[in-house]
């Protein structure tokens, strides 16, 4: 099978198993509540956490049994991996549990359940799940925003059915196929079908602006 990167389709193979995952609209609802969401994509993309782990494993090469007890005694880092798990499966239709590992019941007490790793290494399910959420919820396409356009606020929830249904309206799809569209392969074709309007982005017009104060003050000094 061959993914499509460019919308955030991803293929991790171990032996013989492919493992296709997708971060469409339709997968994005199995994460949760549109509040759980929105919360997802916040836990993912948890700095402290996201540094925490790169530092260990650009000194080390690994994350060593005390680095991951750390973790598990952490909320933020437990926040994280917990969304990491429930992105990956929401984005695959295959048994993960080879790969992921699983969640079972704790010998000592101490805990309900703990994770038994699978094949693949945390910071790879923390990467991958990260992306995978932003191909579905924020979208990665390259389109020019334009400054009057850029949204001020932000939001506690993410519906699917919204962009699930304008897809269906602007481009004359039927519910399946909207329901497999990434965010990204949403906005793209969005993009396409109405082109860039006239106008400045955020970049070009600071950049404008910097132009203007560079060449008045060169004029002053002459």
């Amino acid at each position: 099978m061959t993914p499509i990167k460019e919308i955030g389709e991803c293929v991790i193979s171990v032996g013989d198993e492919d493992y296709l995952f997708r971060p469409s609209l339709i997968n994005m609802t199995k994460i949760g509540s549109p509040q759980e969401i929105v919360q997802k994509v916040a836990d993912l993309h948890n700095t402290e956490v996201q540094e925490l782990i790169a530092g260990m494993w650009s000194a080390t090469g690994s994350l060593p049994d005390w680095f991951m007890k750390y973790l598990n005694n952490s909320n933020p880092a437990r926040r994280a991996f917990s969304a990491a798990i429930d992105v990956l499966q929401a984005c695959c239709e295959s048994d993960l549990s080879p790969l992921i590992g699983d969640i079972v019941p704790s010998k000592t007490g101490k805990r309900a359940f703990v994770w038994k790793q699978g094949k693949m290494a945390l910071q790879d399910m923390l990467l991958i799940a990260s992306s995978l959420i932003t191909h579905g919820v924020i979208g990665k396409a390259k389109v020019r925003q334009l400054q009057r356009n850029e949204s001020k606020g932000t939001t506690s929830e993410f519906k699917a059915v919204d962009y699930i249904n304008a897809a269906r309206n602007h481009f004359a799809m039927t519910r399946t196929e909207a329901e497999n569209l990434t965010m990204t392969e949403f906005i793209l074709m969005l993009n396409q079908k109405y082109p860039e309007q006239k106008g400045f982005t955020r970049e070009e017009y600071d950049q404008v602006v910097d132009d203007y104060f560079a060449m008045k003050e060169k004029r002053l000094g002459s």
